[in-house]
């Protein structure tokens, strides 16, 4: 952990059941918060409560586009840049106190969340949130998940204090079928009948932002945001169908079907691959470990219920997927024909041709006797803390 003579703040180490934990006092009144992937979902969120709650608020964007153009209006600090690049991110770092880490969905996570923490601890910032999952653990069979598991480790064993977020199944992945879902009143998933609390972009972001604007109470824990009950798949159908005032009917999809809709309707290959792995474990009941209270200890207010983000997300298509859009029947019906022509591809054999770390006999969540006795104390998969 920091050495209290080399840091921008003063700490006083004390347990908190949860992991170290700090309880400091920063040097500047208001501590400067990046945010990166700061036109993402979670990190959007971010921007736009840590602005709210009257902190310093510099996005990390990768275009200079009309969502960087808001955020300068909202009264952000913006920076264009590459987070793979150090020279970007040590501008970017520069006077900088606390970092929201939200990395993008594709293949460079580890490389990204390593350059972050060496730029981090070189220009001193107090403390991170890191963004994960609900599921991370060394054996996954997901490389993006042993990518988590790897950044959540070694971030405890860097200069940095660090916060978890780590949510689970967020609930805009029950809408990326949305033109289906208002067409043709079908919602398609591959979820079987898995319990899961969906928790919404927003609730995601406002934690992270709460948690850096108030980080003593939350360094070295777990966060878990969730809504606040769990549903089954067609407990979503139903809220969505209340919404849109019809009949949405639940059909439990095959992992096939799933792949198919996700690649005509346009997802990264890599993304489909890590996704299905966690619509495994969702059918299993790894997302079950739910409802946790984080989201009204660290913001103060009760987490969003599923209509009331099924609501937003019909009017702004955009926050469930960049470039949704409802459209029209036909619209939702050349998606269907799509799908029916994409072929099924070996995802397996695609991720071993593209040189990925791929393991023999891995095991997914629910399957990991050492997953499962960190998910019954709704904590993290996570090596004992360095010193301990």
């Amino acid at each position: 952990m920091h050495d209290p003579t080399s840091s921008n703040h003063d700490r006083a180490m004390a347990p908190d059941g949860h992991g170290s934990a700090a309880a400091f006092v920063s040097k500047r009144v208001h501590p400067r918060t990046l945010v990166t992937t700061a036109n993402g979902r979670t990190g959007s969120a971010a921007v736009v409560e840590l602005l709210r709650l009257g902190h310093p608020v510099r996005a990390l964007v990768t275009r200079d586009d009309a969502r960087a153009a808001a955020w300068r209006r909202l009264g952000a600090e913006v920076v264009v840049g590459n987070m793979y690049d150090r020279r970007d991110l040590v501008r970017a770092l520069n006077d900088v106190q606390r970092v929201y880490h939200c990395p993008p969905f594709d293949s460079r996570h580890l490389h990204g969340a390593m350059l972050l923490a060496l730029v981090a601890e070189e220009v001193g910032v107090e403390v991170i949130a890191l963004m994960s999952g609900w599921n991370p653990h060394p054996t996954h069979p997901s490389v993006m998940q042993r990518e988590h598991w790897l950044a959540n480790n070694l971030y405890r064993r860097l200069a940095v204090d660090v916060i978890h977020i780590n949510p689970g199944m967020f609930a805009f992945t029950y809408l990326l079928g949305l033109p289906a879902v208002y067409h043709l009143g079908v919602l398609a998933l591959p979820f079987g009948e898995g319990l899961n609390a969906p928790p919404s972009n927003e609730d995601i972001g406002a934690v992270a932002a709460h948690a850096l604007a108030r980080p003593a109470p939350f360094v070295g824990r777990c966060l878990r945001p969730t809504g606040p009950a769990l549903l089954s798949p067609a407990d979503v159908a139903d809220a969505v169908g209340g919404v849109l005032e019809r009949r949405v009917r639940y059909l439990a999809a095959s992992e096939s079907t799933f792949v198919k809709f996700a690649l005509a309707q346009g997802f990264p290959r890599f993304q489909v691959a890590q996704v299905r792995r966690y619509a495994a474990e969702l059918r299993a009941g790894a997302y079950g470990q739910a409802p946790t209270d984080h989201v009204a200890e660290v913001t103060g207010r009760s987490p969003e219920d599923m209509a009331s983000i099924v609501r937003r997300y019909v009017n702004d298509p955009a926050r469930v997927m960049p470039g949704l859009r409802v459209g029209s029947m036909a619209g939702a019906l050349r998606l269907g024909f799509r799908a029916w022509l994409t072929r099924v591809p070996d995802l397996d054999a695609w991720e071993r041709g593209r040189d990925y770390p791929v393991i023999t006999g891995g095991e997914l969540a629910h399957e990991s006797v050492a997953w499962r006795k960190a998910a019954e104390q709704t904590r993290l998969h996570l090596m004992p803390d360095p010193g301990t």
